[in-house]
Order: structure tokens, then C-alpha cells, then sequence
């Protein structure tokens, strides 16, 4: 950042703007997945505006069209799941059992009913439309699960019970498999109920990251960063 830019960021009445700017921008995306809920994607910008009781020029000085809406409804949905379960997980002392936790709530959360079923067919609908268009912004916007699975595994790895090769690739790998079968099921029949799935899932993911296959030890040696 730039002198001018530290400067403004220190100004109160910068901070005051920003600060109402997030505001209505949260009012916004919180509309938008009523209606989501509601309707999924076929809203119109003025039936947004009416559920969010702003102005239609409040809606573009925030977001340049719809599809940018949908992309921070989309990243405030994983922020939000991913923050969840984290805490859900932080009972558990072992690494690795909170990586299973995680991955087994990512797909536990297909079996919601009622407006719930709504989230697991729009993300997926919208991930790959989007993805499409603006894919280093929807990389953004699902990061914040490949970041959680990122530190489980590097803790795990520090404790000697995953050997990764690489943590930050196996992370993002994992996590992509991960989205890939909750994509498949958000609209497929699954053959079997959702737990079964996800535990199929973890224990192909558990050997990969070489964690303990039922021997009591790693899949593989575990290879500790070297020491500063």
C-alpha cells in the first residue's frame, strides 16, 4: 500500500465509510440468500433491493451484477461452513480426527431438508457457471475449506500422524476431491446413505496423506520439516 492509501486507512472518516459500507453489503448478501432459499437463482436486482430495503444504485456501487453477488454469497457460505465446523471439531485433540470430522460434516450436510437442500444444488449449480467465468475469484471464494483442511493436516503431520508430501497441494487436492463428491451428490442419487460415502471418502484420503491404514502406524514415513 501506498503512503496516501495508509493515510486514508487511518482517516476516521475512511474507516466510518467502510465500516457502513460492509453493512450494507452483508444486508445485501443476506437478502440474496433468502431469496436463494426461496427461489434459488431466479431473482430479479429489483426483487433483491425490495428484500434488502436498499436502493437499486446501493446494489451496483457494491456489486457490478448479479454474478458477483452470487460469488460472495457463495464464499460467505464456505467462510461460514468452514468456521463452523472448525468449532464443532475443536473438542477433539487429535488432528486427524478433526480432519475426518470436517470432511464427514462437508457431506453430512446433503442429507438437509426443507429450504436447506437449496445450498448443496445452488453451489454447485452456481460453482462451475461461475468458476467458469471468474475462476481466480471462485477460487477465492472456496479457499477458506482448503485452509482448514490445510492446518489439520499440517498439525497432524508436525504430530507425526499424516505424512503429506507436500501440505499445502495435498490440502487443496483433498479439499477439491472433497467438493467434487459433494458436487456429484448435491443432484445424484447416492447408491448409499451420506455417512457411508464420507467415510469411504476419508479413508481414501486418510492413505493418501499416509495416515495410520489400521497398523498402527503411518502408510508411509513421516517426513518432519527440518529444524530452524
Amino acid at each position: 500500500m501506498s503512503w496516501a492509501e495508509r493515510a486514508a486507512d487511518r482517516s476516521p472518516s475512511v474507516q466510518r465509510s467502510r465500516s457502513r459500507s460492509m453493512r450494507q453489503m452483508k444486508v445485501i448478501v443476506a437478502a440474496a440468500k433468502r431469496l436463494i432459499a426461496q427461489k434459488g437463482t431466479s431473482f430479479t436486482t429489483q426483487e433483491l433491493v425490495k428484500e434488502a430495503g436498499v436502493a437499486m444504485q446501493t446494489f451496483y456501487r457494491h456489486f457490478e451484477g448479479k454474478d458477483q453477488l452470487l460469488m460472495a454469497v457463495i464464499e460467505e457460505m464456505v467462510t461460514d461452513q468452514a468456521v463452523r465446523y472448525e468449532q464443532d471439531a475443536r473438542d477433539l485433540p487429535d488432528p486427524v480426527a478433526r480432519l475426518r470430522r470436517h470432511i464427514l460434516s462437508v457431506l453430512g450436510s446433503l442429507d438437509a431438508s426443507g429450504d436447506e437442500s437449496t445450498g448443496p444444488r445452488f453451489i454447485t449449480a452456481e460453482h462451475w457457471r461461475l468458476h467458469q467465468l471468474y475462476p481466480e475469484e471462485m477460487a477465492q471464494a472456496t479457499q477458506p475449506f482448503a485452509d482448514l483442511v490445510a492446518r489439520e493436516i499440517r498439525a497432524a503431520r508436525d504430530a507425526g500422524l499424516l505424512a503429506p508430501q507436500d501440505v499445502e497441494r495435498d490440502a487443496a487436492l483433498v479439499a477439491r476431491l472433497v467438493m467434487s463428491v459433494y458436487h456429484h451428490y448435491a443432484f445424484a442419487a447416492a447408491p448409499e446413505p451420506a455417512e457411508v460415502i464420507a467415510d469411504h471418502l476419508w479413508a481414501f484420503c486418510l492413505a493418501g496423506l499416509g495416515g495410520d491404514l489400521g497398523g498402527g502406524r503411518p502408510a508411509r514415513p513421516v517426513r518432519r520439516p527440518p529444524s530452524s
